[in-house]
C-alpha cells in the first residue's frame, strides 16, 4: 500500500516546481493573446509532460547508475539558465512577431521552454533513487497533474492581459523569461 503522503508531498512539490513554468505560460500568453484554447490546453499539457517526465528521468539514472550521474546535478542550473536566455532574448529580438502571425506557441521554442523550466524537476529526480518504481511513477504523475491546472491558469491570464497590451507583450513576456533565468543564476549558480 502506497503511503497518502506520498501524493501530499509530491502535490506541494508540483506546487513549487510549477512557478517558473507558470511565469512562462504567462509569458506566452502575452505574447500570443489571440491563442485558441486549444493551444493553450497544448502549452500547459507540454509543461506538464516535461514537469512529470523529469524526475522520472532523474530517478532513472541515479537508480540506474548513481554515481556517474549525481556529478550532473551541478550542471542543471546552468543548462535552464541557457535555454531560458535564448528563449528571452529570442522572443525580444522578435518582438510583435507572435502577435501579428498569430503564434501558436509550438515547435522548438515551447520544447526548450519545457525543458527549461522542468530541469529542476531533475534534480528533484535525482534525489528520490530510494522509491519504488512505482512511488517514482506515481509521483511524477502526480506533479504533472498539478503543474498542468496551473499553467493553464497562466496561459490564459497571459492571454487575457496580452491583448491589453498589444504590442509590449512579447516584450514583456521576453523579460519575464530574462528575469527567471537571472533567478536561476543567483539562486542556483551563486
Amino acid at each position: 500500500m502506497l503511503d497518502p503522503r506520498l501524493f501530499l508531498g509530491a502535490a506541494l512539490l508540483g506546487v513549487g516546481l510549477s512557478m517558473d513554468a507558470f511565469s512562462v505560460a504567462l509569458a506566452d500568453g502575452l505574447q500570443a493573446p489571440r491563442l485558441a484554447p486549444r493551444h493553450a490546453i497544448g502549452v500547459a499539457a507540454t509543461f506538464a509532460f516535461f514537469q512529470g517526465l523529469m524526475p522520472l528521468v532523474g530517478y532513472l539514472l541515479v537508480s540506474g547508475a548513481m554515481g556517474h550521474f549525481w556529478a550532473l546535478r551541478r550542471f542543471v542550473p546552468y543548462i535552464a539558465l541557457f535555454l531560458l536566455l535564448f528563449i528571452g532574448l529570442k522572443t525580444l529580438f522578435e518582438k510583435g512577431e507572435g502577435e501579428r502571425k498569430g503564434a501558436t506557441l509550438w515547435g522548438i521554442s515551447l520544447f526548450l521552454q519545457g525543458i527549461a523550466t522542468s530541469i529542476d524537476a531533475l534534480s528533484v529526480g535525482f534525489t528520490t533513487a530510494s522509491y519504488t518504481p512505482t512511488a517514482a511513477l506515481l509521483g511524477a504523475l502526480t506533479v504533472a497533474a498539478v503543474t498542468f491546472p496551473i499553467c493553464l491558469g497562466g496561459v490564459l491570464i497571459g492571454r487575457k492581459f496580452g491583448t491589453g497590451l498589444s504590442g509590449g507583450a512579447s516584450v514583456a513576456g521576453g523579460i519575464i523569461l530574462l528575469l527567471i533565468a537571472l533567478k536561476i543564476f543567483l539562486t542556483e549558480i551563486i
